[in-house]
């Protein structure tokens, strides 16, 4: 997916297993699909999961990312009504990988890419009712510090530019930019609140038509309250998309900020992952599908 991606085996994780953590190094090893696009996830036995970030960084670089992300999960873990996973232990580089990597508890769950809730009412409760519980939880006087999403809107006009030039011809893009025009000059007028951050189907499980835990924690962080509202669209059909609104008591300008973001990230996804991930390009079309039909 990646021009500087690294390639992990599962002969790899099993060295580096038996190497660092011989307590597990009886269990089974696989390597899951996925579509995430950071880390190769390979499942420890029954009950723990190794990440491995795909592109290629500098080791101490990545270990403070590592380390940020696992304080981050494991203070999302603390807060959050559904099951999340949580921090097991870091591991080094090794046997041929040459970066710092991750392990954490196993979630059981159908992720919302493979069974998709977005119909389901319930869901969209359940939805509101986790990202109600994170706005709830305590900034500690923390605020927006990073370069991704979360933050002023009008900062992303130069990956902006980019994405409409690489989608011309795969988009109506003189409309899109129209739509980024509004977008962009949104105003912020509510203080940062904690968030997920990436509220995106393949980071999201479900039992049934219920949420049953939520993945990828380790972006927990303040940010604009609108930031997790992009699952109304990543993730939810209009009727259920009004039960998250009315739940969350959205006024019109967050949820159009929630709108912004969703847009921004989705206009990403298209283009880059055309060829080397289907599945997130196409989540790109289907949310920016439904972000045009919001706007008729």
């Amino acid at each position: 997916m990646h021009a500087d991606q690294v390639d992990v085996t599962t002969e790899v994780v099993a060295t580096l297993i038996q190497e660092q953590f011989p307590e597990w190094s009886d269990e089974a090893i696989r390597l899951l699909p996925s579509t995430g696009t950071v880390n190769a996830i390979f499942r420890i036995g029954n009950d723990l999961s190794a990440r491995f970030p795909l592109r290629l960084a500098d080791a101490a670089e990545t270990l403070a990312v590592l380390e940020r992300e696992a304080r981050a999960s494991a203070e999302l873990a603390q807060v959050s009504p559904f099951p999340v996973p949580e921090p097991v232990a870091l591991g080094k580089p090794g046997a041929g990988y040459p970066m710092p990597w991750s392990v954490q508890t196993w979630l059981r769950g159908t992720p919302a890419a493979d069974a998709d809730p977005s119909g389901s009412n319930a869901f969209a409760e359940d939805l509101a009712a986790f990202i109600s519980a994170l706005r709830d939880a305590d900034t500690r006087g923390r605020l927006f510090d990073g370069d991704n999403r979360g933050g002023v809107l009008a900062d992303h006009d130069d990956w902006m530019a980019k994405c409409f030039a690489e989608s011309e011809g795969m988009l109506d893009v003189p409309r899109l930019r129209r739509m980024w025009s509004h977008f962009r000059e949104l105003p912020r007028t509510s203080a940062d609140v904690m968030s997920h951050g990436d509220l995106i189907p393949g980071n999201v499980l479900v039992a049934g038509d219920r949420l049953s835990g939520v993945l990828d924690t380790g972006g927990f962080g303040p940010a604009d309250p609108a930031l997790d509202l992009v699952s109304a669209w990543h993730l939810l059909q209009p009727g259920p998309r009004d039960v998250l609104r009315r739940t969350l008591t959205c006024d019109d300008l967050e949820w159009e900020r929630g709108r912004a973001w969703a847009f921004e990230q989705a206009m990403g996804l298209v283009w880059y992952y055309v060829d080397t991930n289907p599945t997130m390009s196409s989540l790109g079309h289907r949310t920016l599908d439904r972000l045009l039909e919001s706007t008729e």
